[in-house]
Order: structure tokens, then sequence, then C-alpha cells
């Protein structure tokens, strides 16, 4: 049998080897929220019409991520300690089962989008000119879902095995088209097509699939610690509910910070219109600040997962220990960002008086909240890292749904637009305090123990 190359994950200096894992998923994720903004900007240029419609498909979009992400994070947290554990055909089987739930799952939302795109969009009630926007690029982004789904899966998979560079690359290119088309489709530059909102879902969609293409290209022909054959491939409950252990817990997660913002905004709305409008203003501004605590995370779960698979207590404690130092020092900075440059960063949106009245208040006090935050997120990285995705969920839950909505929606009824903005530090200091009791649990039973 062919000897496999020995993983960097179990040998190297954890603190530099986690920012060499980290940092081109750090690149990607900026490019991606890059994206966010821009092609916001270019959706609004044609109506606000097309803004709001947009802005409707986008819960729908994060369903599809959440699914996407989710499983893909299962994947690599059983795959990396498979990896650790020396045990190269169930590290293989796992990466299998991920393409095919990839597959399956991808498969499913393009079904979904195909036959019920205009009865989810009138659930919102709206107009007609907006209702016509948002089937339509709903249709156009949401039928070729497969693509997204697999596109993450493959960037999962080469995560796991360390390989973070060719991870970063594919969604690096695809963003970038994405980018780059925007303006050409929408508007008809260079001789393309005029297609309006369609252009944007049509770029967005290409993108996904090019990402997808590049992904399946460098796990197939330049990574060689972990080999994927789906010939003959028979799924295995085992190994996909041990998938899902790790991924559903996370795929509920992100689907629940859907559920917050939407009741964040239903609140808000009963204050006034122009809180919605802070409040997405807040989450694209959020997005290049939390962005590479996440690249962070997905760096720092594969270290965590092989090591706990190779029962290396010492390089376990160390990665927690880093990302912990990395993820602190990075939302430190988000704070003072946004508590020195509020204002301009509202005006990026061409803020009026009344939004920049509301919204300085509101972006200075939710930042108070980002050093517990960071603590917070690598923790629940933590936890899924070695196959306690449970605490994970449980902690987001009681975040998002048992403190933030609840605390929004009496302070600001007794106070004011400017008090549901508290919520946030609120929930992110009981979040930790909560997260850092299931941490100390965690490490006596399972961390200690190891080698």
């Amino acid at each position: 049998m062919e000897k496999q190359p020995e993983n960097k994950m179990g040998r190297q200096q954890i603190g530099p080897l986690m920012l060499k894992m980290s940092l081109p998923i750090m690149v990607s994720m900026l490019v991606q929220a890059l994206y966010n903004i821009v092609d916001s900007i270019f959706v609004a240029r044609l109506s606000e019409s097309a803004f709001t419609a947009v802005s409707l498909v986008f819960p729908y979009q994060m369903l599809v991520i959440s699914v996407a992400v989710g499983t893909g994070v299962g994947v690599n947290a059983l795959a990396a300690r498979r990896l650790g554990e020396k045990k190269q055909a169930e590290a293989n089987a796992a990466a299998a089962h991920g393409q095919f739930l990839a597959l399956v799952s991808g498969l499913a939302f393009s079904a979904v989008f195909a036959l019920f795109t205009p009865v989810l969009i009138r659930l919102f009630k709206p107009d007609a000119e907006i209702y016509a926007h948002a089937c339509t690029y709903l249709s156009w982004v949401g039928v070729p879902s497969v693509f997204v789904v697999l596109q993450c899966m493959n960037e999962k998979i080469l995560q796991a095995t360390g390989d973070t560079f060719h991870s970063m690359l594919s969604q690096l290119v695809g963003a970038v088209f994405n980018i780059i088309f925007d303006p050409i489709l929408i508007f008809g530059l260079f001789g393309f097509p005029k297609l309006g909102v369609a252009g944007a879902a049509i770029a967005t969609a290409a993108g996904q699939a090019l990402g997808m293409g590049l992904g399946f290209y460098y796990l197939h022909k330049k990574n060689s610690l972990i080999d994927i054959s789906m010939k003959g491939f028979r799924p295995d409950r085992a190994v996909t509910r041990e998938i899902y252990r790790v991924g559903l817990p996370s795929i509920v997660m992100r689907s629940i910070t859907s559920l917050t913002s939407f009741g964040m905004n239903q609140i808000l709305m009963g204050l006034t219109p122009t809180a919605v409008s802070v409040m997405g203003a807040y989450s694209k501004l959020e997005s290049f600040v939390f962005m590479p605590v996440f690249g962070l995370s997905s760096g720092a779960m594969p270290i965590i997962s092989y090591n706990y698979g190779a029962q290396s207590r010492e390089r376990v404690l160390s990665a927690l220990k880093y990302s912990c130092l990395y993820a602190g020092l990075i939302l430190c900075g988000g704070m003072v960002l946004f508590l020195l440059f509020a204002k301009e960063f509202l005006l990026l949106f061409n803020a009026s008086e009344h939004m920049l009245a509301i919204g300085v208040p509101a972006l200075r006090i939710i930042s108070l909240g980002f050093p517990a935050a960071a603590l917070g997120i690598m923790f629940s990285t933590f936890f899924q890292s070695i196959g306690n995705g449970r605490l994970s969920l449980l902690v987001s839950a009681c975040r998002q749904l048992v403190i933030i909505l609840p605390v929004a929606y009496f302070l600001s009824d007794i106070f004011g637009v400017t008090a549901a903005w508290v919520a946030y530090p609120i929930a992110e200091c009981i979040a930790l305090c909560i997260s850092a009791l299931f941490l100390r649990r965690v490490i006596q039973t399972c961390i200690e123990p190891l080698a």
C-alpha cells in the first residue's frame, strides 16, 4: 500500500500553521464580502424595487448556504479526525459521502426553486413590480443551487486536508468572476445584452459553477492526502449520521441567524423603516469584520480535529489558545473601527441625516459585543471540531432566539429604537458565559484524558 504523505497539521508549530491555513480563507471571504456590497450597489442602481426584490430573495439564498456550509463542516471535521487517526479509508469515505450529500441536497433545492418560486415570493406579499423582479432573480439564482452546494463541499474537503490555498482559489476565482460580470450583465456592457436583475443572478450562478469546477479539479488532481472515488459508491448510514452529528447543528445555527434577522426586521419596522435600513447597512459592514474570524474558524477546525483524532492534548489546547488570541485581536480592532468611524461607514450607503441619527449609535453599541463574540465563535468552532456540535447549537439558539429577540423587543418598546441595539452586546456576553461553562466541562471530560 502506498504510504501517504505526512500531514503538516500534526507536526508544524500551531501558531504559524493556523495563520498559514487561515489567511487564504480570510482573503477569499473578504472578497465574498466585497461582492455582497458591490452587488447591492449595482442592483440598487436599477431601481429601489429591484434592490428590494433581491433583498427578499436573500433569506432563501442563505438557507441554501446554511445547508451547504453546515454539511461541509460535518465532512471537514470527520475527514480531518480520521486523517489524524491514520484511518485513510475512512477519511476517503467521509469525503465521498460529502460529495454525494452535496449533490442530493443541491438538486433538492434546485427542484424546489424550479417548482415553487412564485409561491415563495408571494409569502412576502410584495407589489407587482417587486414580485416580478424577485421571481426572476430567484429563478436564475435558485435553480442552479447545486453549483454553490458542491462548491462549498469541495472547499471544505480541501480544508480538511490542510489545503486552504486551493480552497481559497476556487472561491476567489468564482467571486471575482461574479464581481466583474455583475455590471456587464446587469447594464449590458461590452456588447452583452442588458439583463437587469436576471443578469445579477446569472453572474452569481456562473461564478458558483466556475468555483465548483475549480474545486473538483484541485481536489482530484492536486491533492494527494485524500482519495475520492465514487465508483461503486453506496451511502453508509453510519458515516452520514457521523457527518450530520456535527453538520446538522451547524445548519440549524446558520438558519437561526436568518430567522433572527427576520425577527429583528419585524421589530425595527414597527419603530421606523429607517432602522431596517440601518440593520441592512450593518449586516454588510459587519461581514468585513467577521469574515476574517470565520476564515480563522475554517482554518482552525481541521487543525483541532486532526490533533484530537491523533490524541495530542497539547496541540489541541494550543490550537484553541491561538484561535482565541487571533480572533480577539481581529474583533477588538473591528470594535475600535466601528466606534471611531461609524458615521463614515454609513455614508458609504448615502445615509440621510435621519439614518445617521439612528445608525451611528447603533453601530457603536453593537460593536461593544465584538470581543465577546470573538471568543464565542472560537469556542463553538472547538466544540464542532471534536464532534460535539450540539453544544454550539445550544449556545447559538440561546443567544439569538432566547436573548436577542426578546431583549430587543422589550427594550425598544420601553426606551425606543436606540435601546434595541443593546440586545446584541448583552446576548454576546451571556452566550460567552454559557460557552465558557461548556468549554470547561469539555476540556475536563474529552481533552484532559488525551495523551
